[in-house]
Protein backbone atom coordinates (compact mmCIF):
# COMPACT_ATOMS: atom_id res chain seq x y z
CA UNK A 1 0.00 0.00 0.00
CA UNK A 2 1.04 3.26 -1.07
CA UNK A 3 -0.43 6.34 0.91
CA UNK A 4 -0.46 9.56 -0.99
CA UNK A 5 -0.13 12.57 0.72
CA UNK A 6 0.67 15.87 -1.90
CA UNK A 7 -1.91 16.92 -4.46
CA UNK A 8 1.65 16.60 -6.88
CA UNK A 9 2.03 12.63 -6.75
CA UNK A 10 2.57 11.60 -10.14
CA UNK A 11 -0.11 8.86 -9.93
CA UNK A 12 -2.69 12.05 -8.95
CA UNK A 13 -1.81 13.71 -12.13
CA UNK A 14 -1.88 10.15 -14.01
CA UNK A 15 -5.68 9.54 -12.43
CA UNK A 16 -6.90 13.10 -13.57
CA UNK A 17 -5.81 12.58 -16.95
CA UNK A 18 -8.07 9.73 -17.34
CA UNK A 19 -10.87 11.95 -17.12
CA UNK A 20 -10.21 13.12 -20.36
CA UNK A 21 -11.42 10.18 -23.59
CA UNK A 22 -8.07 10.53 -25.42
CA UNK A 23 -6.24 9.39 -22.12
CA UNK A 24 -8.02 6.81 -21.72
CA UNK A 25 -7.74 5.13 -25.12
CA UNK A 26 -3.91 5.76 -24.94
CA UNK A 27 -3.71 4.23 -21.69
CA UNK A 28 -6.21 1.43 -22.59
CA UNK A 29 -8.09 2.27 -18.92
CA UNK A 30 -11.11 3.00 -17.65
CA UNK A 31 -12.06 4.59 -13.81
CA UNK A 32 -14.89 2.71 -11.50
CA UNK A 33 -15.78 4.86 -8.95
CA UNK A 34 -17.98 4.01 -5.93
CA UNK A 35 -18.70 0.68 -4.24
CA UNK A 36 -21.83 -0.74 -6.08
CA UNK A 37 -19.99 -0.07 -9.14
CA UNK A 38 -16.80 -1.85 -8.62
CA UNK A 39 -18.36 -4.77 -6.47
CA UNK A 40 -20.15 -5.71 -10.20
CA UNK A 41 -17.01 -5.29 -11.61
CA UNK A 42 -14.97 -7.51 -9.53
CA UNK A 43 -17.98 -10.01 -9.23
CA UNK A 44 -17.59 -10.21 -13.10
CA UNK A 45 -14.07 -10.79 -12.97
CA UNK A 46 -12.52 -7.28 -14.13
CA UNK A 47 -9.49 -7.04 -13.44
CA UNK A 48 -8.67 -4.35 -11.16
CA UNK A 49 -5.26 -2.57 -11.88
CA UNK A 50 -5.58 0.02 -9.43
CA UNK A 51 -7.27 1.03 -6.47
CA UNK A 52 -7.50 4.25 -4.34
CA UNK A 53 -9.26 4.60 -0.88
CA UNK A 54 -10.24 6.96 1.45
CA UNK A 55 -11.54 5.49 5.05
CA UNK A 56 -13.01 8.67 5.96
CA UNK A 57 -15.74 8.22 3.00
CA UNK A 58 -16.57 4.96 3.35
CA UNK A 59 -20.48 4.68 4.05
CA UNK A 60 -20.39 0.81 5.12
CA UNK A 61 -18.68 -1.80 6.32
CA UNK A 62 -18.45 -3.73 3.65
CA UNK A 63 -16.24 -1.49 1.94
CA UNK A 64 -13.64 -3.50 3.57
CA UNK A 65 -13.93 -6.39 2.20
CA UNK A 66 -12.96 -4.39 -1.40
CA UNK A 67 -9.61 -3.63 0.21
CA UNK A 68 -9.39 -7.46 1.15
CA UNK A 69 -10.04 -8.57 -2.13
CA UNK A 70 -7.86 -6.60 -4.35
CA UNK A 71 -4.64 -6.76 -1.25
CA UNK A 72 -5.50 -10.82 -1.92
CA UNK A 73 -5.62 -9.96 -6.17
CA UNK A 74 -2.32 -8.03 -5.62
CA UNK A 75 -3.73 -5.30 -6.67
CA UNK A 76 -1.86 -2.03 -6.22
CA UNK A 77 -3.69 0.06 -3.48
CA UNK A 78 -2.87 3.66 -2.89
CA UNK A 79 -4.31 5.27 0.23
CA UNK A 80 -5.91 8.67 0.47
CA UNK A 81 -7.28 11.22 3.06
CA UNK A 82 -10.32 12.75 2.17
CA UNK A 83 -8.89 16.33 0.52
CA UNK A 84 -6.43 14.18 -2.14
CA UNK A 85 -9.56 11.81 -2.74
CA UNK A 86 -12.01 14.54 -3.22
CA UNK A 87 -9.39 15.48 -5.68
CA UNK A 88 -9.47 12.50 -8.17
CA UNK A 89 -13.42 11.71 -7.53
CA UNK A 90 -16.32 12.60 -10.34
CA UNK A 91 -18.71 12.46 -7.57
CA UNK A 92 -20.35 15.19 -5.69
CA UNK A 93 -20.12 12.79 -2.56
CA UNK A 94 -17.65 10.12 -2.98
CA UNK A 95 -18.00 7.09 -0.89
CA UNK A 96 -14.17 6.72 -1.27
CA UNK A 97 -13.57 3.74 -3.90
CA UNK A 98 -12.20 4.47 -7.10
CA UNK A 99 -10.32 1.76 -9.21
CA UNK A 100 -9.02 1.76 -12.73
CA UNK A 101 -9.19 -1.38 -14.98
CA UNK A 102 -8.62 -2.20 -18.52
CA UNK A 103 -11.58 -0.83 -21.20
CA UNK A 104 -14.39 -3.24 -22.25
CA UNK A 105 -14.11 -4.03 -25.40
CA UNK A 106 -16.14 -7.12 -26.69
CA UNK A 107 -16.41 -8.50 -31.02
CA UNK A 108 -19.33 -8.61 -32.29
CA UNK A 109 -18.34 -12.64 -33.00
CA UNK A 110 -19.82 -12.63 -29.58
CA UNK A 111 -23.37 -12.92 -31.11
CA UNK A 112 -23.08 -15.99 -32.50
CA UNK A 113 -22.81 -17.85 -28.83
CA UNK A 114 -26.04 -15.92 -27.98
CA UNK A 115 -29.03 -18.56 -26.65
CA UNK A 116 -32.16 -19.06 -29.09
CA UNK A 117 -35.00 -16.39 -29.06
CA UNK A 118 -32.17 -13.74 -27.90
CA UNK A 119 -33.49 -10.07 -27.04
CA UNK A 120 -30.59 -7.60 -27.69
CA UNK A 121 -30.90 -4.03 -27.78
CA UNK A 122 -29.25 -1.81 -30.48
CA UNK A 123 -28.38 1.98 -29.66
CA UNK A 124 -27.50 4.12 -32.42
CA UNK A 125 -25.01 7.24 -32.28
CA UNK A 126 -26.58 7.60 -28.74
CA UNK A 127 -25.23 11.37 -27.70
CA UNK A 128 -25.60 11.25 -23.82
CA UNK A 129 -23.56 9.26 -21.11
CA UNK A 130 -26.69 9.25 -18.76
CA UNK A 131 -29.16 8.05 -21.56
CA UNK A 132 -26.64 5.25 -22.07
CA UNK A 133 -26.20 4.23 -18.60
CA UNK A 134 -30.08 4.04 -18.23
CA UNK A 135 -30.50 1.84 -21.12
CA UNK A 136 -27.23 -0.45 -20.25
CA UNK A 137 -29.17 -0.34 -16.88
CA UNK A 138 -32.73 -1.43 -18.29
CA UNK A 139 -30.88 -3.96 -20.33
CA UNK A 140 -29.53 -5.34 -16.96
CA UNK A 141 -33.23 -5.57 -15.20
CA UNK A 142 -35.15 -7.14 -18.26
CA UNK A 143 -32.66 -9.86 -19.30
CA UNK A 144 -31.26 -8.92 -22.80
CA UNK A 145 -28.26 -10.97 -24.05
CA UNK A 146 -26.51 -8.19 -25.78
CA UNK A 147 -26.45 -4.37 -26.19
CA UNK A 148 -24.99 -3.21 -29.60
CA UNK A 149 -23.65 0.69 -29.46
CA UNK A 150 -23.37 1.17 -33.14
CA UNK A 151 -21.48 4.29 -35.09
CA UNK A 152 -21.36 5.75 -31.24
CA UNK A 153 -21.22 8.71 -30.37
CA UNK A 154 -20.76 7.96 -26.54
CA UNK A 155 -17.43 6.41 -25.23
CA UNK A 156 -19.13 3.68 -23.44
CA UNK A 157 -16.00 3.31 -20.96
CA UNK A 158 -16.78 7.18 -19.72
CA UNK A 159 -17.21 7.18 -15.74
CA UNK A 160 -20.59 8.76 -16.12
CA UNK A 161 -21.76 5.86 -18.29
CA UNK A 162 -20.43 3.06 -15.64
CA UNK A 163 -22.11 5.38 -12.48
CA UNK A 164 -25.45 5.75 -14.62
CA UNK A 165 -25.83 1.77 -15.14
CA UNK A 166 -24.72 0.89 -11.85
CA UNK A 167 -22.16 -0.85 -12.48
CA UNK A 168 -24.89 -3.44 -14.69
CA UNK A 169 -22.16 -2.65 -17.63
CA UNK A 170 -20.49 -5.30 -16.46
CA UNK A 171 -23.16 -7.77 -16.21
CA UNK A 172 -24.38 -7.44 -20.06
CA UNK A 173 -22.10 -8.08 -23.45
CA UNK A 174 -21.48 -4.84 -24.61
CA UNK A 175 -20.26 -4.37 -28.81
CA UNK A 176 -19.15 -1.60 -30.36
CA UNK A 177 -19.74 -2.00 -33.87
CA UNK A 178 -21.31 -0.18 -37.52
CA UNK A 179 -24.74 -0.04 -38.23
CA UNK A 180 -23.81 -1.65 -41.24
CA UNK A 181 -22.59 -4.57 -40.04
CA UNK A 182 -25.67 -4.99 -37.25
CA UNK A 183 -28.57 -4.43 -39.96
CA UNK A 184 -26.26 -7.79 -41.90
CA UNK A 185 -25.79 -9.67 -38.54
CA UNK A 186 -29.58 -9.30 -37.31
CA UNK A 187 -31.06 -10.07 -41.19
CA UNK A 188 -29.00 -13.18 -41.32
CA UNK A 189 -29.52 -14.53 -38.09
CA UNK A 190 -33.84 -13.86 -38.40
CA UNK A 191 -34.02 -11.17 -35.85
CA UNK A 192 -37.41 -9.32 -35.23
CA UNK A 193 -35.90 -6.05 -35.82
CA UNK A 194 -38.54 -3.55 -33.90
CA UNK A 195 -37.18 0.25 -34.68
CA UNK A 196 -38.75 2.79 -32.46
CA UNK A 197 -39.86 6.04 -34.50
CA UNK A 198 -42.91 8.70 -33.92
CA UNK A 199 -43.41 8.47 -37.26
CA UNK A 200 -45.72 5.52 -37.79
CA UNK A 201 -49.47 4.09 -36.90
CA UNK A 202 -47.78 1.04 -35.55
CA UNK A 203 -48.42 0.59 -32.09
CA UNK A 204 -45.26 -1.72 -30.01
CA UNK A 205 -47.42 -4.10 -28.18
CA UNK A 206 -48.61 -4.92 -31.77
CA UNK A 207 -45.73 -6.70 -32.15
CA UNK A 208 -44.46 -9.99 -31.30
CA UNK A 209 -41.20 -10.07 -29.41
CA UNK A 210 -41.44 -13.49 -28.11
CA UNK A 211 -38.85 -14.52 -30.99
CA UNK A 212 -35.36 -13.64 -31.71
CA UNK A 213 -35.84 -9.23 -31.09
CA UNK A 214 -33.25 -6.80 -31.53
CA UNK A 215 -34.96 -2.99 -30.13
CA UNK A 216 -33.82 -0.42 -31.90
CA UNK A 217 -33.36 3.19 -30.62
CA UNK A 218 -32.05 6.69 -31.86
CA UNK A 219 -30.35 9.61 -30.85
CA UNK A 220 -31.60 11.99 -28.70
CA UNK A 221 -32.39 14.91 -31.43
CA UNK A 222 -32.95 12.73 -34.59
CA UNK A 223 -34.17 9.61 -34.09
CA UNK A 224 -33.09 6.59 -36.35
CA UNK A 225 -31.46 6.88 -39.37
CA UNK A 226 -32.47 5.90 -42.66
CA UNK A 227 -30.50 2.34 -42.46
CA UNK A 228 -33.28 1.54 -40.38
CA UNK A 229 -36.25 2.62 -41.04
CA UNK A 230 -38.24 1.90 -44.71
CA UNK A 231 -36.15 -1.11 -44.67
CA UNK A 232 -39.28 -3.55 -43.60
CA UNK A 233 -38.45 -3.50 -40.20
CA UNK A 234 -41.29 -3.56 -37.64
CA UNK A 235 -41.62 0.44 -36.84
CA UNK A 236 -43.44 1.00 -33.54
CA UNK A 237 -44.46 4.35 -31.57
CA UNK A 238 -45.22 4.83 -28.01
CA UNK A 239 -48.45 6.67 -27.77
CA UNK A 240 -48.09 10.02 -26.56
CA UNK A 241 -50.91 12.29 -25.51
CA UNK A 242 -49.15 15.32 -24.66
CA UNK A 243 -47.29 18.25 -26.52
CA UNK A 244 -43.91 16.29 -26.73
CA UNK A 245 -44.07 13.73 -29.71
CA UNK A 246 -41.31 11.61 -27.94
CA UNK A 247 -40.06 10.62 -24.77
CA UNK A 248 -36.15 9.82 -23.51
CA UNK A 249 -34.38 7.36 -25.40
CA UNK A 250 -33.61 5.24 -22.02
CA UNK A 251 -37.46 5.95 -21.21
CA UNK A 252 -38.49 4.10 -24.59
CA UNK A 253 -35.84 1.69 -23.90
CA UNK A 254 -36.88 0.48 -20.96
CA UNK A 255 -41.33 0.51 -21.96
CA UNK A 256 -40.58 -1.57 -25.17
CA UNK A 257 -37.71 -4.16 -23.11
CA UNK A 258 -40.48 -4.50 -20.19
CA UNK A 259 -43.08 -5.05 -23.23
CA UNK A 260 -40.83 -7.72 -24.58
CA UNK A 261 -40.83 -9.18 -21.17
CA UNK A 262 -44.23 -9.54 -20.52
CA UNK A 263 -44.94 -11.18 -23.79
CA UNK A 264 -41.96 -13.85 -23.04
CA UNK A 265 -43.06 -14.49 -19.33
CA UNK A 266 -46.91 -14.96 -20.72
CA UNK A 267 -45.89 -17.38 -23.12
CA UNK A 268 -43.63 -19.55 -20.64
CA UNK A 269 -46.90 -19.55 -18.59
CA UNK A 270 -48.95 -20.91 -21.62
Amino acid sequence: MIEITSFSNSRLKEVNKLRKRRHRDQAGLMIIEGYRELSRAMDAKIMIHELYYCPELFQQQEMDEIIDKCEQNRVQLFKCDKAIFEKISYRDTPDGLLALAPQISTAIDILDQLKENALIVVAEAIEKPGNLGTILRSADGAGVDAVIICDKCTDINNPNVIRASTGTIFSVPVIETSTEKTVKWLHENKFTVVATTPHTDKIYTDIDMTGPTAIVVGTEKDGLSDKWLNQNNAEVKIPMHGIADSLNVSTATTILLYEALRQRSMRIEQ
